[in-house]
């Protein structure tokens, strides 16, 4: 079965199905070996790894495919990538929605921000026409008929910060009758909205969770809660970037502070090279070395 199929089905069943997010091949193999069955792309997590800077519209549309097409030959889940506003314009974004079905991507997020834009918990964030949105959308799933028709569009709004959550509602309609399967009211606060948004969205709702993390909008709701209530999809989207910046911050402080320079036997900060080069793969390319290469070859 197609990977496609598989996230769209999942979400069809409106069961709350988990997707972390990751923010580079790495973390996508870490949640896929942790047991989820899919992932999305953080364009957040994108922005801080790659160039250490805000998700303020910085990342180009070439690194966003690169990082996806590598994150995609990493994993063998449903991979939902980040296409952020699109790219530009309606062309824009059919072109990028090919390109990521080309590599196998499963599904993408596209949003009705202005270019350049910003993470949806930060405040000032601009919203395209309803009507521009709709063209872009209208165009994705040209695409997406033509070459998968089980490729996942999630269309997110941040029309709620803007405008309101009958706005938000509103445009999610349009959305999906323009040829969206799917969803997502940006920074939606708390369970009433999720309920309200839920019956008036005429189709699948994506919302976002994330636990320990200050600064984020959306209450914390368990997930058996959501697909009682019959949210489709649960992002969890900065997870990956936060943990790792927080481990990595941890360890380099506390060896900076170190009298001598090391940390004797503290090995609970980090894995062995053994654990860590199996999960990556070593293995595998020595065994082709001994297989291949001149003068490693058994034969």
């Amino acid at each position: 079965m197609k990977n496609s199929t598989r996230l769209r089905q999942a979400i069809s069943e409106r069961r709350a199905v988990i997707v972390p997010g990751c923010h580079d091949a790495l973390s996508a193999k870490v949640i896929e070996s942790c047991g989820f069955e899919a992932i999305q792309i953080s364009g957040f997590g994108v922005a801080g790894s790659l160039l250490g800077k805000p998700d303020v519209g910085l990342v180009q549309m070439k690194d966003v495919l690169d990082t996806a097409w590598n994150i995609v030959q990493a994993v063998s889940i449903p991979v939902m990538a980040d296409a952020d506003t699109g790219g530009g314009n309606a062309i824009n974004a059919a072109w990028v929605t090919e390109r990521l079905i080309a590599m196998g991507t499963a599904g993408m997020n596209i949003e009705d921000q202005s270019f350049p834009k910003r993470c949806g918990h930060m405040e000032g964030k601009e919203i395209v026409p309803a009507e521009e949105m709709v063209g872009k959308i209208r165009a994705c799933a040209e695409a997406r008929d033509h070459l998968d028709s089980d490729f996942v569009i999630n269309a997110r709004t941040d029309a709620l910060a803007v405008d309101g959550l009958t706005e938000a509602i509103r445009r999610g309609n349009l959305y999906l009758e323009a040829g969206a399967d799917l969803v997502f009211i940006d920074a939606i606060a708390a369970r009433a909205e999720i309920e309200k948004a839920l019956e008036g969205i005429q189709g699948p709702l994506s919302v976002n969770l994330m636990d320990g993390v200050t600064g984020v909008k959306t209450e914390l709701i368990p997930i058996p809660e959501l697909a009682k209530l019959g949210v489709s999809r649960v992002s969890i989207p900065i997870a990956s970037i936060m943990v790792s910046y927080k481990a990595m911050k941890d360890f380099f402080t506390t060896l900076r502070e170190s009298a001598t320079g090391t940390l004797p036997g503290q090995t609970q900060w980090m894995s062995s090279f053994e654990d860590y080069t199996a999960f990556i793969g070593l293995g595998e390319y020595q065994r082709m070395e001994g297989k291949f290469l001149y003068g490693k070859r058994k034969d």
